[in-house]
């Protein structure tokens, strides 16, 4: 089996965007099957179709791309394997759809490494020889591309530790010492990606046909996104329209009824609490304590500096309302 390689050592952002786009990532996996919380299939087609709003530069993706090179010399360290950048874009004829942008590459082993770098917040996510599924989702794709058989996962937890994980094919492989976990990636289940990632290709990005939607808020975002600027029209939905309104409007009656019971029982807590600031039953506990804000009273610094410019001091926003409501007859 040929893995073929296109350069990116000298490609420019705009060519690498393109390239991307031309098949499907290991960042991409995990949104396809449910592993991502901030990527859905519809935010993969948008990308892909090239009306996904460009991702911004976060501190965080900053972060992470600059602490990929020692990350990787922290593996090294860890591990005494050496590892090799990979500076191209690798396909499998045997899933032409999918591509991959690796990390690493192990030096004299079958095997890649993903280099991933997170906060403290996220430290219980790597608890127990455990990590986050999107990356397991991450590193299965590449194991399919590239047809090698380990790959390893270097996650840097700041303030906290470097925790290493493994994802094998051979299920009597054994777990080296300075590694926490040990997956074993079955064949099925590489199949089942890959297939998973065909049909998605076949059935929405080369039809140019969206997928269904799915009330995760990336799939709204990047509605909102592709829609543009809403321009001054009215006009005739489709016919399927009315009945998928009825119901917004049937269940956004049962939410406003539901948020109504619960603040009943919040009510209820609040009168046996009484004075107290926490209570308890034999199986729950329950806690009001006064917490303080505070925040920039814009009116009284204009009564009190009312010649100044503050304009620059302004955060601006946009967003797209939405309303429903029934038509007069």
């Amino acid at each position: 089996m040929t893995i073929s390689m296109t350069s990116t050592r000298d490609m420019s952002r705009e060519a690498w965007l393109e390239a991307r786009r031309s098949g499907i990532g290991g960042s991409d996996a995990a949104a396809l099957v449910g592993m991502n919380p901030w990527a859905t299939p519809w935010t993969v087609w948008a990308d892909k179709m090239g009306i996904a709003a460009e991702k911004e530069e976060t501190e965080a993706i900053r972060l992470g791309r600059d602490l990929e090179p020692y990350v990787a010399e922290r593996f090294t360290e860890a591990s005494a394997l050496q590892v090799r950048r990979v500076n191209a874009i690798l396909r499998n004829p045997a899933y032409p759809v999918s591509l991959a942008n690796i990390d690493r590459r192990i030096v004299g082993e079958s095997a890649g490494l993903e280099c991933k770098t997170t906060s403290a917040w996220h430290t219980k996510e790597y608890r127990g020889g455990t990590f986050p599924d999107r990356f397991y989702a991450q590193c299965v794709h590449y194991l399919a591309v590239t047809g090698w058989d380990r790959w390893y996962l270097a996650a840097l937890v700041l303030g906290e530790g470097l925790h290493i994980y493994q994802m094998v094919r051979n299920p009597d492989e054994p777990t080296p010492a300075w590694c926490e976990g040990s997956v074993y990636v079955d064949s099925h289940e590489i199949d089942s990606l890959m297939l998973a990632e065909t049909e998605f290709w076949e059935k929405y990005v080369a039809a140019k046909t969206p997928p269904p939607v799915d009330g995760e808020p990336a799939t709204t975002k990047a509605i909102q996104t592709a829609r543009g600027e809403p321009q001054d029209e009215d006009v005739l939905l489709s016919h399927t329209a009315d009945a998928t309104i009825k119901s917004y409007i049937d269940l956004r009656a049962q939410k406003q009824a539901l948020e109504r019971e619960m603040e009943r029982c919040r009510q209820s807590i609040l009168l046996s609490l009484g004075t107290a600031s926490k209570g308890h039953t034999g199986s729950y506990s329950v806690s009001c304590d006064t917490s303080t804000r505070r925040s920039l009273d814009t009116k009284l610094l204009h009564d009190t500096f009312p010649t100044m410019n503050l304009d620059p001091f302004y955060k601006v926003s946009t967003s797209q309302r939405f309303t429903v409501k029934e038509r007069k007859a």
